[in-house]
């Protein structure tokens, strides 16, 4: 191969190199609708009218 056939670390950008990391992913995957989940249940307990 030649040597500008292949790609160093710099060459690649930095979105691929963030999205290629499974385990980035599975955090992601895991914590953001479970943050959205608790938001949302806040906000329903918060709406519940309060008793007389």
């Amino acid at each position: 191969m030649a040597e500008g056939d292949q790609l160093n670390e710099g060459d690649v950008p930095f979105m691929q190199r963030l999205l290629d990391n499974p385990f980035l992913l599975l955090f992601l995957g895991v914590t953001m609708p479970a943050v959205f989940y608790v938001i949302w249940g806040i906000m329903e307990v918060i709406s519940i009218p309060v008793a007389n």
